[in-house]
């Protein structure tokens, strides 16, 4: 049988943020490095992609300013700073309709992996 879909925003970023953590948590540099299955961007380039859109709408829903997230040297820390900045964006505790694109977000970055 398969689980609900969550019908709560945040519920329903936290579950697509879990699929993707999941899906590239084990991931070696050279897979990080390969490039993408949609197009000729490496992998680790649009996952990076993803945690700064998280980041800007969270600075949007706090009204702080945008700031870049810094792309570390080791490509292994990408789904810790995808939970960490996902919690950011749900502690913000934005409008609905921000959850929705946040969570439209990842689930077009787990797509094009």
């Amino acid at each position: 049988m398969k689980p609900a879909e969550p019908t709560r925003p945040a519920d329903a970023l936290a579950r697509q943020v879990e699929l993707l953590t999941n899906q590239v948590g084990h991931w070696t540099p050279q897979r990080w490095a390969a490039p993408a299955a949609a197009g000729n961007t490496a992998r680790s380039d649009l996952v990076h992609r993803l945690v700064q859109v998280l980041a800007n709408l969270a600075a949007d829903a706090t009204a702080e300013p945008r700031r870049g997230v810094p792309r570390l040297e080791n490509d292994l820390v990408l789904p810790d700073q995808l939970r960490v900045v996902a919690g950011d964006l749900v502690g913000a505790d934005p409008p609905a309709p921000v959850l929705t694109r946040a969570t439209a977000e990842v689930a077009a970055t787990r797509q094009a992996l």
